[in-house]
C-alpha cells in the first residue's frame, strides 16, 4: 500500500478502491441473508398457526359455555364429572332421583 504525505501532513491512499466484494464473500452473505429470510418465514407461519389455534380454542370455550348453560337450566348445575357423567349437586341440594 503506497501512501504519500502532502504539505499538511495528510496521508493519501493511492491504492485503488475495490468495486465489489469477493465471490466467496458474496456467497457467504447471500447464504446468511437467505437463512434469516427462511427463519423469518417459518416464524410467520408459526404465528399464523398460533393465531388460528387461539381462535379455535376461543370458539370451543364458547361451545362449552353454551353446554354449561344448558346443564344449569336442565339440572340446576353444570358441575359434571367429565369422566363418568355424574352430576355433582351441592351437598345441601337433593337430587331429583
Amino acid at each position: 500500500m503506497t501512501k504519500t504525505k502532502t504539505k499538511k501532513e495528510k496521508i493519501v491512499d493511492l491504492k485503488p478502491k475495490a468495486e465489489k466484494i469477493t465471490d466467496d464473500q458474496l456467497k457467504k452473505v447471500q447464504e446468511t441473508i437467505n437463512n434469516i429470510n427462511k427463519i423469518q418465514m417459518e416464524l410467520g407461519m408459526l404465528e399464523t398457526r398460533k393465531h388460528r389455534m387461539l381462535h379455535d380454542i376461543a370458539t370451543i370455550q364458547d361451545q362449552l359455555a353454551v353446554m354449561q348453560g344448558e346443564f344449569e337450566k336442565e339440572y340446576g348445575t353444570f358441575d359434571i364429572n367429565i369422566q363418568d357423567g355424574t352430576i355433582n349437586y351441592k351437598k345441601d341440594e337433593p337430587s331429583d332421583s
